[in-house]
């Protein structure tokens, strides 16, 4: 399904494809030969862009999100593994990723890396091209520095500085009401899906 985010739409290249059950929302460019299966969800929000690029395959219930603070960015040649998320980050060409893995918001993985499967490249992270994060494992600031998932105290001191819910939704961490700003900010924003139409194919 192809639906607006108020008065932006996807323009999606005569020589992609997009499954009737996946959904692909607001400011979003799919490049030739693009393939999005079902289930998957590319969602532009708040006025966020999503560009990718040709020769893209986004499999099964992949999630690519973007905001208005955070855009995202996928190259060419291009493999979104099944069930991954990537959010407001800069993909380059020929990038892996797996089954599970997630990319947060302003990460940039470098041409030719390897995201494997359930792995995680945090926010405001750099992978240099050709990099690989391994099965599970965490990868944190720039340069990356990777750690195994047990690891929580050494990823937690590299990450607790990148300050995310600053970052990503401009809230201060030590607010008493952090959820409450959070999740308030959060619903003004979407609240425009209330009125949005899908938009004829």
């Amino acid at each position: 399904m192809l639906t607006a985010y108020d008065d932006r739409k996807p323009m999606i290249d005569p020589e992609a494809w997009v499954a009737d059950d996946a959904t692909v929302c607001g400011d979003v460019t799919l490049g030739p030969g693009c393939r999005v299966m079902p289930g998957a969800r590319i969602v532009a929000e708040a006025g966020g862009t999503i560009g990718i690029g040709a020769y893209c395959i986004v499999l099964e219930n992949a999630v690519i999100r973007a905001t208005a603070r955070h855009a995202t960015s996928i190259g060419n040649h291009c493999l979104v593994g099944s069930n991954s998320h990537i959010v407001g980050a800069t993909i380059g060409d020929e990038v892996f990723i797996a089954t599970g893995a997630s990319i947060f918001h302003g990460a940039v993985v470098g041409a030719g890396c390897e995201v494997r499967i359930n792995a995680v490249v945090h926010l405001r992270t750099e992978l240099e091209p050709g990099a690989t994060v391994p099965i599970g494992w965490v990868a944190v600031g720039n340069p990356a520095q990777l750690f195994s998932a047990d690891r929580h105290e050494e990823i937690w001191a590299l990450q607790q500085p990148l300050d995310f819910p600053g970052f990503v939704y401009g809230v201060d961490r030590t607010a008493s009401d952090l959820m409450r700003a959070v999740t308030e900010t959060l619903s003004n924003n979407l609240a425009v899906h209330r009125r949005t139409m899908a938009i004829e194919s």
